[in-house]
């Protein structure tokens, strides 16, 4: 031992050791400055990468890791789905206790195996995955644990910029620290992407790609290989994608995530989470076809139903979340907010429950996307003919089927809900008919007038609505004038008898929210002319209250929303509302039923299949120049609505192809549809009577009781009345008068006035005459744009011949004779005379009698043959084929006094002055001939034709007959001819001459009448 010590003793040994020693202590002084600096750098570097990312607390860590963007879905009636709610990316919440073990199993063994062991970072998992790049392996499995791709998905960009890494490790380790392992997990396989499903939706969530690939909801049910094939998708979702967003089958990234899947099985079975059996087993598993079809969006199978359900689900939740945010006082403040919860509804994973029926709703859209069922579009104007149509549980209220549109990728506009159109006639029973009924100022039988209307207008001063037929027909029952849809009747109702305000207010309060202040002075709003118009939601919910007895409901589509963990947070609560009795409604509805029996409906009397087993009534309606076409109908169950149009005013609906009648057509389809596949929604026949309702006989002129005078003429109507309102008052309207008419009125006829220019009549006492009115109108006209008058014809309704004048008769006795008429003209036709002539000028006329001659007899009065004043100077006469007729015409004034004889026209053409006319026995006056008393007055010794005696006559002397007057001459004179001549010397004792006529050069000579007033001479001498 000595030696030992005595040898490390020696003194190079101790120099060596000093040596050595003072080496490692300055190599150990180096290394530790070495690592200090090198430290220093490193942590100097790694501060530098992450000294941007904010230093986050358990708090806010905990809190973004508990959001997530959960996707919501929207369900039938029946609470099979629709669709997931408007976003590309499909998330879904699950619970760890909701996933098997095999899945849990799939992801660790293949994504980080050391996951319970580690504390957010996996050295060797590093070093195997740099190895596994270095080396270039075909499989490469990174070295990320779960929690830092959690960490980088939840907080972090996927950009490899240089500082991510160390930012996601300095994370990793922060997590582990703050959140339990399954914490961990669970917010991985809720977060993590799976690629696209197959219906083109991104999938998050190990939920959501279980759904959307094998179509499980329950993930329990998957199988080894389904959970490995899911295991292995996250590492690159965007190559394994076994769907594209179109979405279509992708056979090559099939291919590669298979082959991913099997390495996920390896991995499994390595580390004896399946056994060999399992494994096998796995591998020959058919994962293809377990897999769905590719399948279309929601929002590409049905797009205008996902829209309306998000809209509406997006305005319930704002009205829940914010009740006092009004949209009408503060629009900008609540639209601003609806945006926020339009995004709240999309990522909140809300469950919306609507009330549309799937087969209904389908079918509908069979019937749109029919081209049969519309007309073809319009080439030049581009138009495409559109339709809006809701169907409703007329109960509730409920929504069980719609059409937004014809092609929702032509045009998006919703036409049932969103879409305001004037609603033209069907706005009548809502804003008039109803509430008259309501108010007891009609019953079905009432009578109502239609007759022009003077409405003022701020434009050009005065407007003349008028019907769609152009047409005023007079007094009608109520029920009548609704069922042919005249608008008069409808207006005067809205106006007079309701009242506009009362009208609108009943209107709002059977949901029609449209209405604006403005129109308020709107007098024709009651046939559509709003300033904004309705839709057809609106006007359905409205009509739907009819066969609810009065009660209307707010229509709605959303019945339930329930928030992500399936609590409910809004459910539909039915709140009807009585706004009329159950008698009104009634009466409404037997009303409208004669719309189809005897209206403006008949057609749906063959195109709907079940008339006569199930009940319908309903209302039409048109828009001016047919720019809408509607139709309002219902059965005791089912209220149906339709609009049939286009989008832009250029285009227009045309009756010569009956388009108009569209809207009729598709409500037959979708009812005759409706009821072949959902009878049970019909269960209901007939509509029932209420108590209150009685029928009772009246007055078809009056509404009233009817008095012994319309009873005798059978003028009277029965029908039924809400028993409060049955009449008491017995009618009165039925009066005789003596009549004429002047200018086209009626007036209370003169006393001196020709009983063959007057009728005696039973006529009717209207509030006030339709003389008097017209008289109005004729004033009224005459302050509008020359464009719009119209003759004062055009405004006289068809019983305008029974109407009572309340004024005598204008015309004044000027004291004269007329004047004859003129021009008289005589055409012939087969076995029909044709005479026309132009009228006197004399204002005091009442008319124009006509004279007639069969073969020169004499003229005769035809009796009922005149021509009142101021109407066509024409009237036609039936004749014998052969013979020759002639006719004359004269005037007659107010007091009787008649004029000369116009001059005579006869069949033939020819035409002879009045003067020269037939004796009244028709006697001849040959020209050589014997006359009646034996003299010679035709000869050729007396050229002129005068009487005269035979010289060599012993019977008598030449001074004993007067000489034949001498100077004849003739002249045309107005209306006749003038004849003068010499007048014979007073030794003649002429007591006075007779005029003979011929109407040939050398035919027979006849006899002229010389009557008072019908000739201009009439000459009498005296012997002097």
């Amino acid at each position: 031992m000595r030696n030992f010590f005595a040898k490390w003793n020696r003194p190079w040994v101790r120099t060596t050791f000093k040596v050595t020693w003072i080496t490692l202590k300055w190599t150990l002084i180096s290394a530790f400055l070495a690592g200090v600096l090198g430290g220093s750098a490193a942590f100097g570097y790694v501060s530098a990468l992450v000294k941007k990312d904010p230093i986050r607390s358990q708090e806010s860590i905990r809190q973004q890791m508990q959001e997530n963007a959960v996707t919501g879905f929207a369900y039938f009636n029946d609470d099979a789905i629709i669709g997931q709610l408007r976003t590309e990316e499909d998330r879904r919440l699950v619970a760890l206790a909701d996933i098997p073990q095999v899945v849990l199993d799939a992801v660790l063994s293949i994504e980080d195996k050391d996951f319970y062991n580690h504390r957010g970072v996996d050295f060797r998992g590093i070093y195997r995955a740099v190895t596994q790049k270095l080396l270039n392996e075909e499989v490469q499995t990174g070295g990320s644990t779960i929690t830092q791709q959690l960490a980088r998905r939840v907080f972090l960009t996927l950009d490899k910029d240089d500082g991510r890494k160390a930012r996601e490790l300095l994370l990793a380790l922060r997590m582990e620290r703050l959140m339990s392992k399954d914490e961990i997990l669970l917010a991985y396989l809720n977060k993590i992407p799976y690629g696209n499903g197959s219906t083109g939706y991104n999938l998050y969530g190990i939920k959501a790609a279980a759904k959307g690939l094998f179509n499980i909801d329950d993930l329990a049910k998957l199988n080894v290989a389904q959970a490995a094939y899911l295991a292995g998708l996250p590492q690159s979702p965007s190559q394994y994608s076994a769907f594209t967003s179109k979405p279509e089958f992708d056979e090559d990234d099939f291919k590669r995530a298979i082959t991913r899947q099997q390495l996920v099985l390896k991995r499994m079975l390595d580390e004896k989470k399946i056994t060999t059996d399992q494994y096998q087993t796995a591998l020959k598993f058919d994962l293809r076809s377990s897999m769905p079809q590719p399948a279309q969006k929601a929002y590409t199978t049905y797009p205008y139903l996902m829209i309306e359900t998000e809209r509406e689900a997006a305005e319930i939740l704002l009205s829940i979340q914010k009740p006092d945010l009004d949209p009408k006082k503060n629009q900008a403040a609540y639209n601003e907010a609806l945006k926020g919860i339009q995004s709240q509804l999309l990522r909140g994973g809300y469950q919306i429950y609507t009330t549309i029926d799937k087969s209904i709703y389908d079918s509908m859209h069979e019937i749109s996307s029919n081209e049969k069922n519309f007309a073809p579009t319009d080439v030049k104007k581009g138009g495409i003919e559109q339709v809006g149509a809701i169907m409703l549980d007329s109960k509730t209220g409920a929504i069980k089927g719609m059409i937004e549109g014809r092609n929702f990728f032509d045009e998006q506009l919703n036409h049932a809900t969103q879409a305001f159109r004037q609603p033209g006639s069907t706005m009548k029973p809502i804003a008039a008919y109803i509430p008259a009924l309501e108010k007891g100022v009609i019953q079905p039988a009432s009578i109502v007038d239609d007759i022009p209307i003077i409405l003022k207008d701020g434009v050009k001063g005065f407007h003349l609505p008028e019907n769609w037929d152009h047409t005023f027909h007079g007094l009608m029952t109520a029920r009548k004038a609704l069922n042919q849809s005249y608008n008069i009747p409808a207006i005067d109702i809205f106006l007079n008898k309701v009242g506009i305000n009362d009208a609108w207010d009943f209107a709002k309060k059977l949901g029609i929210t449209s209405i604006q202040k403005e129109d308020y002075y709107a007098q024709t709003g009651v046939i559509g002319g709003l300033s904004r118009g309705t839709s057809v939601r609106e006007l359905t919910g409205a009509y739907a209250s009819i066969p609810n007895k009065g009660a209307f409901n707010e229509t709605f589509m959303i019945r339930e929303i329930k928030d992500s963990n399936g609590k409910t947070i809004y459910k539909h609560d039915l709140k009807p509302t009585q706004v009329y009795s159950p008698q009104s409604a009634y009466l409404i509805t037997d009303m409208m039923k004669t719309v189809i029996s005897q209206g403006t409906a008949t057609d749906l009397m063959t195109k709907y299949k079940s008339y006569g087993k199930i009940e319908i009534s309903g209302k039409t309606g048109s828009t001016q120049d047919d720019a809408d076409a509607w139709f309002m109908g219902f059965t005791p169950d089912i209220t149906v609505g339709v609009w049939i149009g286009y989008d832009q005013p250029i285009n227009k609906l045309s009756s010569k192809t009956k388009q108009t009648y569209h809207a009729k057509d598709i409500w037959a389809l979708i009812m005759n549809r409706t009821m072949e596949q959902k009878p049970e929604l019909f269960p209901t026949k007939t509509f029932v009577k209420p108590e209150g309702i009685v029928s009772a006989t009246v007055s078809s002129l009056s509404g009233k009781l009817p008095s012994e005078l319309t009873s005798k003429s059978d003028l009277l109507v029965t029908d039924i009345f809400n028993k409060k309102y049955v009449p008491t008052d017995v009618d009165n309207v039925m009066v005789n008068m003596k009549i004429s008419s002047y200018n086209g009125l009626n007036y209370i006829a003169q006393d001196h006035t020709p009983a063959d220019f007057t009728q005696e009549k039973t006529v009717i006492k209207r509030q006030k005459s339709i003389s008097q009115l017209l008289k109005e109108v004729e004033d009224a006209m005459s302050k509008l744009p020359e464009k719009s008058r119209k003759p004062i014809d055009n405004y006289k309704p068809t019983d305008y011949d029974d109407d009572a004048p309340s004024e005598m008769d204008p015309r004044v006795d000027d004291g004269k004779e007329p004047t004859a008429p003129t021009n008289v003209v005589t055409t012939k036709s087969g076995d029909t005379a044709t005479i026309t002539f132009q009228a006197s000028t004399n204002a005091d006329l009442v008319g124009y009698r006509i004279y007639r001659s069969d073969n020169h007899s004499k003229f005769q009065l035809m009796g009922g043959k005149v021509v009142l004043a101021g109407a066509e100077t024409k009237f036609t006469d039936h004749i014998p084929s052969s013979g020759l007729v002639g006719y004359y015409v004269t005037a007659v004034d107010v007091a009787g006094k008649e004029s000369i004889p116009s001059r005579s026209s006869y069949t033939d053409g020819s035409s002879l002055d009045s003067l020269f006319v037939p004796s009244a026995d028709g006697s001849q006056i040959p020209g050589s001939t014997t006359p009646p008393d034996g003299s010679n007055r035709g000869d050729k010794t007396n050229p002129g034709g005068q009487p005269g005696t035979d010289k060599n006559n012993g019977s008598g002397s030449t001074k004993d007959l007067p000489a034949a007057p001498t100077g004849i001459k003739a002249k045309a004179d107005g209306v006749g001819i003038t004849l003068t001549w010499k007048a014979n010397a007073g030794k003649d004792n002429v007591k006075q001459y007779n005029v003979f006529y011929s109407d040939k050069e050398k035919g027979t000579f006849y006899e002229a009448r010389l009557r008072k007033r019908r000739y201009r001479i009439s000459l009498l001498c005296e012997f002097l």
